[in-house]
């Protein structure tokens, strides 16, 4: 009945389109308000709208919110092609070309993904005016499933990896982006546009990347669901880096169900990312087989309580969340943890080497249009433009700077010091000595208030033990603080990504907690 009605909602609506000339944009766009991959498709498929409407309606709505209104200042980039990709995938459809679960699924794209018909940044105002020489894998493997790319969303710039203290949203391009339940408080990064589209409406689902927490916080404070998937699942090439180890890509959205379509159409063993060779037989072009309601019935669940304990509010949700996982069906064991510290410090000194490596190779994949072709020289430009270093320094690029070639003895020792300490005396002992199919921590905090003077203001996260192992970790909302939502976080070993899908979506099944921001404005 519930399906139902929102189907008769959404078509009474969309009757005011037929009168209308698909040039324009309909001032009526409260349909899209929490629509699903499914329900677009629905649509698409009884012809109550075309792509191009949808299209046009998501870039009314980006207007409005976006660039008017409450101004979230979340999309750096509007592609100027979105309409005319729109009406050939509409074609496509008419001829009965079908080209899976992503067609005509409207997308943003975090703006440090290469696209070959926007500017590619990464928050950056050296790079306002870099057209990369082509589109990154995944940009091509979501073109190829027939998503619309819409455009490009604003980041913490660099990914966050540029000053010692820095407030996340905030790029050099586009200033700071606004978290949509409370437009004071804070979305989170890196992925902060990506996690603020989707969860304002102004996309179908958005693309993140994440390092240590660039996709899980800001789905925690946007109250989205974010998958990081296992390094290697999802190709970077195409994509500015900050780490080789630890760098992926994975989809930020509204639904876990919508994240597992997306999660689908993203995988691929890609040549010029050797990372991707071990996903060779772990990687699943369909997830939904493992959207399962019954997903919690008979796991054993770690709860990670070392992770608790910084907010007595979040810590109540959490207890929450154990109630409602063990009422369907599953066992949390709890456990006294701590990641090894020194695994924190060699993960930031492989950050450092991997950082300048990285980004030096891809200014030089620019090729002659570079505008940089080095650290040193980025931070030669930035003290010479009037907005980089207004707010926050350069420290990171210049320790970044200062290390040397990637055969360095102290950068193969933090190598193997993270890893070990994360993986085999980290994640996978706990699974194997405890017999447990996932570990599970609350995402983080509520939003804090962003402060360009002070920074970010952490109080606590889960983010980092399967960020430095690689592994792949889903969230999921968990509830509100207030009017700020908080999510919880299940991780797993290297290619369990159908595990953590069946624990998250029974979990979201059950209880139902993501609600659409309502942009208040905050004191």
């Amino acid at each position: 009945m519930k399906h139902l009605i929102r189907y008769v909602s959404i078509f009474v609506i969309l009757l005011l389109h037929a009168c209308e000339s698909t040039d324009n944009a309909s001032p009526n766009y409260q349909y899209l308000e929490e629509i699903t991959m499914s329900d677009l498709q629905a649509g698409y498929r009884e012809g109550t709208f075309t792509i191009e409407q949808v299209v046009a309606d998501y870039l009314q709505r980006i207007e409005d919110l976006d660039k008017k209104g409450p101004k979230l200042n979340s999309i750096i980039f509007i592609n100027p092609k979105a309409r005319e990709t729109a009406r050939e995938l509409d074609q496509e459809w008419k001829e009965g070309k079908y080209r899976g679960p992503l067609h005509g699924i409207p997308v943003i794209l975090k703006d440090n993904i290469n696209t070959s018909d926007m500017p590619t940044t990464a928050g950056a105002t050296v790079l306002r005016n870099s057209f990369p020489p082509d589109d990154s894998f995944i940009t091509k493997k979501l073109r190829d499933a027939g998503a619309v790319i819409l455009g490009k969303a604003n980041l913490s710039e660099w990914a966050n990896f540029r000053a010692d203290m820095s407030s996340s949203g905030w790029s050099g391009v586009l200033g700071q982006t606004k978290n949509p339940y409370v437009l004071d408080r804070n979305p989170c990064g890196s992925s902060s546009g990506s996690g603020v589209a989707a969860s304002a409406n102004l996309c179908t689902i958005a693309i993140g990347t994440e390092t240590n927490g660039s996709i899980v916080c800001p789905s925690n404070n946007n109250g989205l669901v974010g998958l990081k998937p296992t390094v290697g699942l999802v190709s970077r090439s195409g994509i500015i880096p900050i780490s080789f180890t630890q760098d992926t890509a994975g989809p930020m959205g509204r639904t876990v169900t919508d994240v597992a379509l997306c999660l689908g159409a993203l995988v691929g063993v890609d040549s010029t990312d050797s990372k991707t060779l071990a996903s060779y037989g772990q990687a699943l072009s369909d997830y939904t087989p493992h959207l399962k309601k019954d997903g919690l019935k008979g796991k054993r669940i770690g709860l990670l309580k070392n992770n608790m304990g910084y907010h007595a509010r979040v810590d109540s949700l959490i207890k929450k969340a154990i109630a409602d996982i063990k009422a369907q069906g599953a066992e949390v064991v709890e456990l006294d943890f701590r990641m090894d510290r020194e695994a924190g410090s060699a993960s930031f000194t492989v950050l450092l080497y991997e950082f300048k490596d990285g980004l030096e190779k891809y200014f030089m994949s620019l090729g002659e249009k570079a505008p940089v072709r080095n650290l040193g020289e980025l931070m030669e430009f930035n003290k010479k433009d009037s907005i980089e270093l207004r707010w926050f320094d350069q420290q990171l690029l210049k320790m970044a700077h200062e290390k040397g070639p990637l055969t360095d003895k102290d950068y193969q020792e933090a190598l193997a010091k993270m890893l070990k300490a994360t993986r085999a005396d980290g994640i996978d002992k706990l699974l194997t000595d405890y017999k447990l199919d996932a570990l599970m921590a609350p995402t983080g905090s509520p939003a804090w208030k962003t402060d360009l003077i002070n920074g970010d203001h952490f109080l606590g996260s889960s983010s980092s033990l399967a960020a430095i192992a690689g592994y792949p970790s889903i969230t999921v909302p968990m509830g509100f603080v207030e009017e700020l939502p908080v999510g919880v976080s299940f991780m797993a070993s290297a290619w369990q990504e159908p595990k953590l899908i069946e624990i998250a979506y029974a979990y979201e099944q059950a209880t139902r907690h993501r609600q659409a921001p309502r942009y208040i404005s905050g004191n």
